[in-house]
């Protein structure tokens, strides 16, 4: 039964499948992450120089300023998220 099943699958062992399908779970939630952060990063880099300059002419600003850089950040959390769900479900 078991030589049957490992040459129905290409010569693979199940433990051998199982290992790659948890490798292509890891490799999919390392992406998610990682995108997300490279996307995060290209927004911050706008906003980040426009929240400074507004907060040096204005130094009430900053509040306003502090809120429009947290913003982008929220992205990276969505991505960690469908991340985890990706290797743990």
């Amino acid at each position: 039964m078991a030589a049957e099943l490992v040459a129905a699958v290409g010569g693979m062992t199940v433990e051998q499948i199982n290992a790659s399908q948890m490798g292509m779970k890891a490799l999919g939630a390392g992406i998610a992450v990682g995108l997300t952060g490279i996307g995060t990063g290209i927004a911050e880099m706008g906003i980040g120089s426009a929240a400074v300059g507004a907060v040096a002419e204005n130094k009430d600003m900053f509040g306003l300023a502090l809120l429009f850089t947290v913003i982008p950040e929220t992205i990276v959390i969505f991505g960690l998220v469908v991340g985890l769900l990706v290797l743990f479900l």
